[in-house]
C-alpha cells in the first residue's frame, strides 16, 4: 500500500510538472488601434489578419512584432466581425449589421484597396460569420429570416450565391452569434458546421449542397444564450462553446463530438463566466503536431482557458479577460484579440 501511495504521488507530481511545462506563453502585442477586435485569422506563423469595429482591420507580416491597422474607406461605421486571411496580400472581411451593413469585402493588394463583393439588400438581413475550405471556396452564415437561413456560398472567391434552400428550416428567431467569427467552421474539402442561438449544429459533408441539424446540450434559445463557436480538428472530432453572454457565473459551456457533430457530450465547464465567444484547436494536423491534437483554447469577455484533453480538464489563462476570439497557425503561433485593440500571442 505504501509503495502504491508513493507511486501515485510520483504520478501526480509528474502530471503537474507536465502541465506546467506545456502551459502556453502569452506575449502582449500592439495592434495600432484601440477599436475592439473581434476576429483573427493566422495564415501562417508570420502573416496574421485581424478585424473589428469602426471598419478596422489589422495585419502583421512578421509574427506580430509589428502590426499595421487601418480602416476600409467607406466602411467607417461597419463592424468587421470576421476576417479570412489567405496571404499577406489577399484577405476577406465580413461586416455584421442590419440590411446593407452586412457586407463582404476582399483585398488582393494587402489592404491598399478593397473590393465590395456582397451587400445584403434585405432590410432584415444580418450576417454573422464566414469560413473557407480554400482561398476561393467558402460559406457565410446569417440569421434566419421568416424561417429560412440566407446562407451564402462562393466557389470562385468573387461571387456569392444564396444556398438557403438547402439549409434546414430555422427555428423561431434562430440565428448565430456574431461574436468571434467562429459560428461556422470548415474542414477538409467538403465538411462544415454552423452553430446557432438555439444550440443546434447544422452540418454538411458535401460542401453545402445538403445539411442535417443536430443538438448540443448547452442551454440556448433565450436571445442571449446558445452556441457561439465551433471548431473541428478532423472530420469526426470537434468542440462547441457557448453559454449566456449576460451571465456572470460559469455554466455548462463546452461540448465535444467524435462522430462529425451528430452527437455531443458536455465536457467539464471551462472556467469562463458568461459565455465562451471563441475556441480553437491548437493543431489540426495529426502528422505535424500529434501531441497537441486535443489541445483547445477558449476565450470570452469573462476570461480565457485551455484544455490539453478536449475539455476533460481546463486551466485558466491568468489575467486574460475581454478577449473575444482566438485562432492558431500552429501550436507555436496563436493569437487572441479583444476590446481596446488587445492582442496576445499564445505559444505552446
Amino acid at each position: 500500500m505504501k509503495r502504491a501511495m508513493q507511486l501515485g504521488s510520483l504520478w501526480l507530481v509528474c502530471a503537474v510538472v507536465a502541465v506546467a511545462q506545456s502551459a502556453p506563453r502569452l506575449t502582449r502585442q500592439f495592434s495600432g488601434t484601440t477599436n475592439r477586435l473581434q476576429a483573427v485569422s493566422p495564415v501562417n506563423e508570420q502573416v496574421v489578419w485581424a478585424s473589428g469595429v469602426g471598419g478596422t482591420y489589422a495585419l502583421t507580416t512578421d509574427g506580430g512584432n509589428h502590426w499595421v491597422s487601418a480602416v476600409v474607406p467607406g466602411a467607417e461605421a461597419l463592424q468587421f466581425r470576421d476576417v479570412q486571411g489567405v496571404s499577406a496580400r489577399v484577405a476577406y472581411l465580413l461586416s455584421a449589421g442590419v440590411g446593407t451593413d452586412s457586407r463582404i469585402y476582399k483585398t488582393e493588394d494587402g489592404g491598399a484597396t478593397w473590393q465590395l463583393q456582397f451587400e445584403a439588400q434585405d432590410p432584415n438581413a444580418f450576417y454573422d460569420c464566414f469560413a473557407f475550405w480554400t482561398p476561393v471556396r467558402g460559406l457565410t452564415q446569417g440569421d434566419s429570416i421568416n424561417g429560412r437561413f440566407p446562407t451564402l456560398r462562393t466557389t470562385n472567391g468573387q461571387t456569392w450565391t444564396d444556398i438557403g434552400n438547402q439549409m434546414p428550416t430555422a427555428l423561431p428567431g434562430e440565428g448565430s452569434f456574431a461574436a468571434s467569427g467562429t459560428c461556422v467552421a470548415t474542414q477538409g474539402q467538403e465538411n462544415a458546421w454552423v452553430v446557432t442561438t438555439s444550440s443546434r449544429v447544422l452540418a454538411t459533408t458535401d460542401g453545402g449542397n445538403s445539411w442535417a441539424a443536430y443538438t448540443a446540450p448547452i442551454a440556448g434559445g433565450t436571445g442571449t444564450a446558445g452556441l457561439f463557436t465551433v471548431d473541428f480538428r478532423d472530420e469526426l472530432h470537434g468542440m462547441v462553446g457557448g453559454g449566456d453572454f449576460v451571465g456572470t457565473t460559469v455554466v455548462p459551456n463546452a461540448a465535444r463530438s467524435s462522430d462529425g457533430g451528430v452527437t455531443w457530450t458536455l465536457t467539464t465547464p471551462a472556467p469562463i463566466p458568461g459565455a465562451i465567444f471563441g475556441l480553437s484547436y491548437v493543431s489540426h494536423s495529426a502528422l505535424a503536431y500529434p501531441k497537441f491534437l486535443q489541445t483547445v483554447v477558449a476565450t470570452g469577455p469573462g476570461g480565457g482557458a485551455w484544455t490539453p484533453d478536449e475539455g476533460n480538464t481546463w486551466y485558466l489563462l491568468k489575467n486574460v479577460r475581454n478577449y473575444w476570439a482566438v485562432a492558431f497557425a500552429d501550436p507555436h503561433a496563436g493569437w487572441l484579440v479583444g476590446t481596446e485593440g488587445r492582442i496576445l500571442k499564445i505559444s505552446f
